[in-house]
């Protein structure tokens, strides 16, 4: 076996699709289905299962996909470490960003970091934040920005961004628009609108009404900030939104605090221990577009 065929059965397993596997490694989808059953020969044993819609990992592929993640990232280090002694950093990131989220920082450390390392590819994936720091945990994804309920998650390094407070946001003459603020119990009456569950934001409503023994009526979902504040400004529920987002609504919803949900929302950038070069000078672009120390 060799490199190759490594990053193709990896690149499949991650896609689950050979289609989309084919052209994130820049190959025909043949060349892959080749190059995977040449794989799957050496090794003597089926690495996926392609009788479904998705492909799926057999339990041979399961048991080989973190070693050949791990064969990867040694090749990897071995050409990072060269040149990090020749100045230089190549390779490729993958970048995860919860859904919904448009937080232009980031986006100014991804423009930065390019800028000073051409030679790495840059991929940008969006999705939950609990399957991102998954990801992230499992070696798919080297760094990611995702919400949090109160702190960030166990086992892997990370500096939060933004901390801040749930609000509920109604249209100017809904009855909660007169109260200064309210509480999680005065929602009872009112389906809510909000994010789903995965997100840094539904965690902190979530842990909130399970501390006050308090099942909320959940009308809608939506990963959206905008169309949370739509559908709110509709009269279809109560919208639920962070203090940051609350303000470009201010046209048409009022905000008001979630006065006894007592945990923040964070937003944080996590990513391994020991992390590849490339991962660190990623990190240090971030603090920096960030303002941190």
């Amino acid at each position: 076996m060799d490199l190759r065929q490594l990053e193709y059965f990896v690149a499949v397993a991650e896609e689950r699709n050979f289609t989309r596997a084919a052209g994130r490694v820049h190959i025909s989808q043949s060349g892959v289905s080749a190059q995977i059953r040449h794989l799957e020969r050496e090794l003597g044993a089926e690495l996926f299962d392609r009788s479904g819609r998705a492909v799926r990992l057999t339990v041979a592929g399961k048991a080989a996909l973190e070693h050949a993640r791990a064969a990867l990232a040694a090749a990897e280090a071995v050409g990072q470490a060269v040149g990090e002694v020749a100045g230089v950093i190549r390779g490729r990131l993958v970048v995860g960003m919860v859904l919904g989220c448009t937080l232009t920082p980031l986006f100014d450390a991804l423009a930065g970091f390019h800028r000073a390392h051409p030679g790495v590819e840059i991929a940008l994936v969006e999705d939950s934040s609990e399957r991102l720091a998954e990801g992230v945990r499992d070696g798919g994804i080297d760094l990611a920005l995702i919400g949090t309920a109160g702190g960030p998650p166990a086992g892997l390094d990370a500096f939060t961004v933004v901390s801040e407070r749930l609000v509920a946001v109604v249209p100017h003459d809904h009855p909660l628009a007169a109260k200064q603020s309210v509480g999680l119990r005065e929602l009872a009456g009112h389906p809510l609108v909000c994010m789903p569950q995965g997100t840094g934001l539904r965690g902190v409503l979530d842990q909130a009404c399970a501390e006050l023994r308090f099942e909320p009526a959940i009308g809608l979902q939506a990963s959206a900030p905008d169309a949370i504040a739509d559908l709110a400004a509709r009269g279809l529920g109560v919208g639920v939104l962070s203090e940051s987002m609350a303000p470009r609504y201010t046209d048409r919803l009022t905000a008001r605090a979630i006065g006894d949900v007592r945990t923040s929302a964070l937003l944080v950038l996590v990513w391994r221990a020991s992390p590849a070069p490339a991962v660190r000078e990623l990190v240090a672009h971030g603090r920096r577009a960030f303002s941190l120390p």
